[in-house]
């Protein structure tokens, strides 16, 4: 099941891509009772329902004619891993972390598939990172990693757009990772059902055709259930909150020479059984 944030005809809505390209309003469907949001769903539906309730609405749109917005375009957490593949350690001179390097992308940072990345006034070093993104469907709170994936909604990729030099000013990230529009989440999210193991996945991405990260995502120094296991332990994660886990080797800041995005380029974060994420990259407007 691929599910979807999107606006058409001035209205934003949510509904499920379906194989032949149709999409189903699931937020206008009466089985769904005027649930608005895609977060919403996920708090008030358990997978089992949202699969069962969506196969009896019909497709009345097309996916070509809908504007896409991130996955769940307003989450009330958004948490980032760093240094979370272990040949990106490699590449950037460091030790494999001891616990998962944690920071935060607020709301307004990202867009939605095919909506452009914005590179900033404030820099040239704007850089890609292809990421998966996991979803949360189930509150959890001091979840054991052995029942974590129970708690996952579903899977989407992410491009954690960063402005290098900004993102060294302090050792926190933040700054360098929160500028308006410079990061993408989508296309949809894939139910967890399709995925069962994440570690499965392999994960790509190409600036403007040329692959420039490969990797699979068993790669990862802390897996899934390990992260859910540790950020339950300080915080709840609800419906609708989102991890992003990290991304590969081969980050524009670590090729020689350096490979910044500019306007123009387009990114493409590909995850094999998710989708392709594709996003051009403008300047910033004066």
């Amino acid at each position: 099941m691929k599910l979807i944030s999107y606006v058409h005809g001035g209205r934003s809505g949510w509904g499920e891509v379906r194989d032949d390209g149709g999409v189903a309003e699931l937020w206008l469907a009466p089985s769904f009772d005027g649930v608005a949001t895609l977060a919403q769903a996920l708090d008030r539906y358990s997978l089992e329902d949202l699969l069962q309730l969506a196969a009896r609405v019909p497709a009345s749109l097309a996916l070509a004619d809908l504007q896409l917005l991130p996955v769940i375009p307003r989450p009330g957490k958004i948490l980032c891993v760093g240094l979370n593949y272990r040949a990106h350690v490699l590449e950037t001179g460091r030790e494999p972390p001891e616990f998962p390097l944690l920071f935060t992308r607020f709301a307004e940072s990202q867009v939605g598939h095919g909506t452009p990345l914005v590179r900033p006034r404030a820099s040239t070093r704007f850089d890609y990172e292809g990421e998966l993104a996991v979803v949360i469907g189930r509150s959890a709170r001091h979840v054991d990693r052995s029942r974590a994936l129970d708690h996952v909604a579903g899977f989407a990729c992410f491009n954690d757009g960063s402005i290098r030099d900004w993102q060294r000013h302090s050792s926190h990230f933040t700054a360098g990772k929160n500028f308006v529009g410079s990061g993408a989440f989508g296309p949809w999210l894939v139910t967890r059902d399709e995925i069962p193991d994440p570690a499965a996945l392999h994960l790509r991405t190409r600036v403007n055709g040329v692959e420039v990260q490969s990797a699979p995502v068993s790669d990862l120094v802390f897996d899934v259930p390990t992260l859910i296991e540790y950020v339950t332990t300080f915080t709840r994660l609800e419906p609708g909150d989102v991890l992003v886990t990290g991304t590969p080797s081969g980050v524009g800041a670590y090729r020689e020479p350096r490979l910044w995005l500019h306007a123009g380029d387009v990114v493409e974060v590909e995850i094999d059984g998710v989708g392709v994420l594709r996003n051009a990259v403008i300047d910033e407007p004066a």
